[in-house]
């Protein structure tokens, strides 16, 4: 991989990471118009570490609240004073917990999913065909009910459905903010509380990615190091203009107006 590609590659993840068209489907497309024919699996987890430094920058006052309450809540705890109470009446710690029990279907998705990555990664076919579910998903949330839970009102079956989808969306062609906002939409969430659900859920994901990615560079693997970084930067700045539209966007209720590029693009993938 050339510095160049890893630059285009850097945008593509940017752009595409938050916009709900699947970042990891448009890698493995560009990856084989560059003739990158070996799917190099940690040159795409590290460009979504990129766009992980988006969420965090632009959600910092909730991830700061939910580390901070967390902290104090287990701290309280270890030393008799807490109560798990506290999980129903405190907004940001039901949204940890919350977040954590999603992040345990995803992970166990992604540890039975992760023998055969390099294989969904180099399909281009496959690719095809989970755009167009993409797309279904995208033009559903144009029914879906507005009923506007918010936390409070958030069940755990609710999160875990949402985990297990985003733990689906390994699967390139998928796209992981599309298919976890969608749902969280179909399920009566706000949208604002949807969108920020969906951002803050990946954050462990990609954050556990993240180890399969440095231990496959450690070993030697795919791309050298600086062309990985620069990739990286350049995803987390273009992420976070994206992270940006795709919030108006949702807000807006208009997730369903990137449908038919995702039709189009799962037909010319298939095609090809």
């Amino acid at each position: 991989m050339e510095p160049f590609q890893a630059v285009v590659l850097g945008v593509v993840q940017g752009l595409t990471e938050f916009l709900p068209v699947s970042s990891s489907g448009h890698l493995v497309i560009f990856q084989h118009l560059f003739g990158l024919r070996e799917p190099a699996l940690a040159f795409d987890i590290s460009v979504h570490v990129g766009t992980l430094a988006a969420v965090l920058v632009y959600f910092y006052r909730d991830v700061g609240a939910l580390v901070g309450r967390s902290a104090g809540f287990l701290g309280r705890l270890a030393v008799g004073r807490g109560s798990w109470a506290e999980v129903g009446s405190d907004r940001n710690l039901r949204l940890a917990w919350l977040i954590v029990a999603a992040s345990v279907p995803t992970a166990v998705i992604g540890l039975l999913f992760h023998g055969i990555a390099d294989r969904l990664f180099g399909s281009v076919r496959l690719v095809g065909v989970a755009l167009l579910v993409t797309c279904l998903l995208l033009i559903a949330t144009r029914w879906a009910p507005r009923r506007d839970r918010t936390v409070a009102q958030f069940s755990l079956a609710a999160a875990l459905a949402i985990g297990v989808i985003q733990g689906l969306a390994i699967i390139p062609g998928i796209s992981r903010s599309g298919a976890t906002i969608a749902l969280g939409l179909l399920l009566g969430l706000g949208r604002d509380t949807a969108a920020r659900f969906s951002f803050l859920l990946s954050i462990p994901a990609i954050c556990g990615a993240s180890v399969l990615a440095v231990r496959e560079l450690a070993a030697g693997g795919g791309v050298p190091l600086p062309v990985v970084l620069l990739g990286t930067a350049v995803s987390a700045l273009v992420g976070y203009a994206a992270l940006w539209m795709l919030v108006w966007v949702v807000r807006r209720g208009r997730m369903h107006l990137f449908a038919p590029y995702c039709a189009v693009l799962g037909l010319l993938a298939l095609l090809w």
